[in-house]
């Protein structure tokens, strides 16, 4: 994983407090010797007051921005929805807040569940599944066992995952290093008035359509089900980034992790494709999973010179931090240059 970090204002979720509780008396302050000063002629007027007159829009736009700011440390809220044309069993670790960790969810569906704050955990689709009324049987793909209700256990490869830290600022990917079974799609949605926007994580791609013979696994009837990782079928520490390739420089992509990335650059390929898998939101986002998405718009990509080239939009947005950066910018030319008359 990257270790440089990135400043933003959601790691000082004090300032917005402090901002709240200074500006109105100043303002108020302020107001007081506009008027004392409104009843000389405009050329024996305050300079100093004229100046800080020119400041009062880019004062008020950070009074707004930090009054609009959602408290990082709040529960979220995640919605799944299954654009697929067959049932799905979502699977969530821990489950205790997601209707125990494992349900139904029939075509066109979508269930909403609240995460606790500091939520960290995976969320995954399983296929093909046949549980009692009981809530025990077995699935084609991504069974946790004999149990509908996942709670603590993991999924059996392959299966896509959708794996998530909260914080004040938040840290999820798709990853496909397990195999993949369904397209996943990870929306942060926006939940304030000062949203500027975080990239979806994820693949709308269907890796089972030209998965490797090698990797491909079938269901009833010969038709591909799941796409294995190559970790999975040949172990090898090659493929499995273990032994001397158990860093970043040593594991590097091979023919398999370049198919999946090719076909899914919002995802995770191989262990270590961190730079162009991992997403980071400060905004307090809530987040919607989407099986069999085909709204995502990603980049087409492809591997020219061992370089992974993608066409597409980038995922830089601008912060709220950068905002007050550029207000206050203003604000300092408005002193500097303003001059009287």
């Amino acid at each position: 994983m990257d270790n440089n970090v990135t400043v933003t204002s959601a790691m000082f979720p004090s300032l917005g407090t402090q901002v709240k509780e200074v500006l109105p008396g100043w303002l108020e302050n302020l107001r007081r010797k506009w008027q004392l000063e409104a009843r000389k002629p405009w050329q024996a007027r305050s300079p100093g007051l004229r100046r800080w007159r020119a400041l009062l829009l880019p004062l008020f736009l950070i009074f707004f921005f930090s009054g609009t700011t959602r408290r990082t440390e709040s529960a979220r809220e995640f919605t799944l929805i299954n654009q697929c044309k067959t049932e799905v069993w979502p699977a969530v670790t821990p489950g205790e807040s997601f209707g125990g960790g494992g349900y139904a969810l029939r075509a066109g569906e979508s269930v909403v569940f609240t995460a606790p704050v500091g939520w960290s955990g995976r969320v995954w689709g399983r296929t093909g599944c046949d549980f009692n009324s009981a809530g025990n049987g077995t699935c084609e793909t991504g069974g946790c066992g004999t149990s509908l209700q996942c709670e603590s256990a993991s999924g059996a490869a392959p299966a896509t995952l959708a794996e998530f830290t909260l914080a004040a600022t938040d840290y999820y990917d798709v990853s496909l290093v397990d195999g993949f079974n369904l397209p996943v799609v990870v929306t942060p949605t926006p939940t304030s008035a000062n949203w500027t926007g975080c990239a979806p994580a994820g693949c709308d791609g269907d890796l089972r359509h030209g998965c490797p013979s090698e990797l491909a696994v079938k269901g009833d009837g010969g038709k591909v089900v799941a796409c294995r990782s190559a970790c999975d079928v040949f172990g090898t520490d090659q493929y499995c980034c273990r032994g001397q390739y158990a860093n970043p420089v040593a594991c590097q992509p091979t023919f398999y992790s370049k198919k999946f990335k090719a076909a899914c650059p919002a995802a995770y390929s191989y262990a270590y494709d961190d730079p162009s898998s991992i997403f980071t939101c400060a905004q307090s986002p809530d987040y919607t999973i989407t099986f069999c998405s085909s709204n995502m718009k990603q980049s087409v990509c492809s591997y020219r010179d061992s370089r992974l080239v993608c066409s597409g939009s980038g995922r830089s947005t601008a912060s709220p931090l950068m905002l007050v950066m550029l207000l206050l910018l203003c604000s300092f030319l408005v002193l500097r240059f303003a001059s009287p008359v």
